[in-house]
């Protein structure tokens, strides 16, 4: 696709991805030789850890070639577990089209006696989606992310919470990561995507069938209604804010490429945009900390119980 400035006038406008996406594979050999063929000497690789890993591999490649191509990397990924930058752009579109749904499950179920709404948000490893929608909205009664182990049995676990908040207010709302809980399934094969990624298994509709078989069995009158918006999080226009915040990042980027920097990362730390590298971004991952005080405001929030 050949980029013009008439062709990418109003792009900013949409969610996704004109260009369109993939999960990898593909041979840094033979991505530096299009470039070469094409004599495309700046690329702006965009996405997460995977894509800007990737970002270095064609970078590495090319100064192996001795080819002069700058390899800059735009960090996007709503899960905003990229390290080393204040967030990454889209994350809080993301985490506002959450809170909709979470109001719109939690107004279903305060209309139904013994009303239980679970919502299955993104977030595969980080549980910052989860936890800003949660903050944003503030009816929710229990979240459950990946960095906090929390199990389902137990006097302190998701079924007796559960239970206990229908016999004191009548009604419940459960977010749930989708990273949350893959220790449930384990010695079920789940496989890789291209990427080598391990394909998540869906706790969303796992809960939702433990919660039915306890409460049923509980003898517990309740109406669930299970929500996942799924994509459809990513996929929305980028608001007001993260578009400008969009904007400045892209000039940042196109700054460091035209100043001869390769194998780097453009992005915000404490207010002012930097140039980081590769390997820097890509090394640990950006997690939610179970004793930090986002965690306390969300647990502040819920009143769920305690689990570190």
């Amino acid at each position: 696709m050949e980029l013009t400035p008439e062709s990418v006038r109003w792009i900013n406008q949409q969610g996704g991805t004109v260009l369109g996406t993939s999960r990898g594979g593909q041979d840094p050999k033979v991505m530096v030789e299009t470039l070469r063929l094409r004599q495309i000497d700046v690329l702006f690789v965009i996405g997460g850890d995977g894509s800007l890993r990737g970002a270095q591999a064609i970078a590495d490649e090319s100064l192996r070639q001795g080819l002069p191509i700058a390899v800059v990397g735009v960090p996007k990924t709503i899960d905003n577990d990229i390290p080393w930058i204040d967030r990454s752009f889209g994350f809080q579109t993301a985490f506002g089209r959450a809170a909709e749904s979470i109001r719109s499950a939690a107004t279903e179920a305060r209309s139904h006696r013994g009303g239980v709404g679970l919502v299955k948000l993104m977030g595969r490893h980080s549980g910052f989606i989860a936890a800003y929608a949660t903050l944003a909205s503030d009816d929710v009664d229990l979240v459950l992310i990946p960095e906090v182990p929390m199990p389902l049995d137990g006097e302190r676990g998701v079924l007796a919470h559960v239970e206990r908040t229908l016999d004191r207010q009548g009604h419940a709302l459960i977010v749930v990561a989708e990273g949350y809980g893959q220790d449930m399934f384990a010695g079920t094969e789940g496989g890789a995507d291209p990427s080598g990624n391990a394909k998540l298994f869906d706790i969303g509709k796992k809960l939702r069938d433990e919660l039915g078989s306890h409460l049923t069995a509980a003898g517990t009158d309740f109406q669930l209604r299970y929500v996942d918006p799924g994509y459809a999080i990513r996929s929305v226009p980028a608001n007001s804010h993260d578009s400008v915040y969009c904007t400045r990042l892209a000039q940042a980027a196109v700054h460091a490429a035209m100043a001869g920097r390769t194998a780097t990362v453009a992005g915000r730390w404490h207010g002012r945009f930097v140039n980081l590298p590769i390997p820097l971004v890509t090394r640990t991952r950006n997690q939610v900390d179970p004793r930090g005080d986002l965690w306390l405001s969300v647990l502040e929030a819920t009143g769920q119980p305690v689990h570190v």
